[in-house]
């Protein structure tokens, strides 16, 4: 199911804006990105702006900046770029669930999750729709985990930046079999990663950031997978070759 089916530029940033800079950014000014898969991966070099775009992203689609439901409307420190009221997300249809999570923020996400039930309700604990137990009291890949396992229910937009940033491996397969699932249940992702274990999910649109701009990129064409399959077939050849480079500067 796909519920955002493309984002474009509809207005000019301002001059001095530092996002004029960004080389994904000023191929949206001529382009418009297709989201027309179920899973959209943007990958890219730590500076491409992949982070800043999926921000962008939620942000135009009513996410809260910092991540949680369009419900989450917390703010701890205003970090965030203007982009998201620059571009447009246009949809097919509307979803009847999403969420925007980001590794960096997710902290502040479950504290205002806690600090909502700890105010007077006669409603049911928030915390129960996230598997019962306060993200704070799991480690920090198990409350990713238990937020995709209870509270994203299907029929919905989901956003995750760099979630292999909490994540081992073995984790990392986990959270694959939970896509899958949620797919099935027609939803959408929208994932900023690095992870080459994420970007393998199958029929997945990959989108390389780079100083090129914006372009579609197939699985084993990325560097992800290539310099990770060269380290792992012959991780001490690779070493070699690391540190006598750091030798000879």
């Amino acid at each position: 199911m796909i519920y955002a089916d493309s984002v474009f530029l509809r207005r000019d940033l301002p001059e001095r804006s530092y996002l004029n800079h960004l080389p994904a950014v000023n191929w949206l000014k001529d382009h418009r990105l297709a989201l027309d898969s179920p899973v959209t991966f943007l990958v890219g070099e730590n500076g491409s702006g992949k982070s800043t775009l999926l921000e962008a992203m939620a942000v135009a689609c009513g996410f809260n900046a910092e991540g949680g439901t369009r419900n989450f409307t917390f703010s701890t420190r205003a970090t965030h770029s203007d982009l998201g009221e620059h571009i447009t997300v246009a949809k097919r249809r509307y979803p009847q669930d999403g969420f925007f999570l980001r590794a960096e923020s997710f902290y502040n996400v479950a504290t205002n999750i806690d600090e909502m039930d700890e105010a007077p309700s006669f409603g049911p604990r928030l915390i129960d729709s996230y598997g019962g137990v306060s993200l704070h009291c799991q480690s920090h890949g198990e409350s990713f985990l238990s937020l995709v396992e209870s509270r994203f229910g299907g029929e919905g937009l989901y956003l995750l930046d760099e979630p292999e940033a909490a994540l081992s491996p073995a984790r990392q397969l986990t959270l694959l079999g939970e896509m899958h699932r949620l797919v099935g249940r027609d939803s959408q992702f929208i994932i900023a990663t690095h992870s080459p274990i994420l970007m393998a999910y199958p029929g997945a649109r990959i989108y390389l950031l780079s100083e090129d701009g914006i372009e579609p990129v197939q699985y084993r064409e990325t560097d992800h997978y290539q310099l990770t399959r060269r380290f792992l077939e012959d991780p001490e050849r690779m070493l070699r070759y690391l540190f006598s480079e750091e030798e000879e500067a």
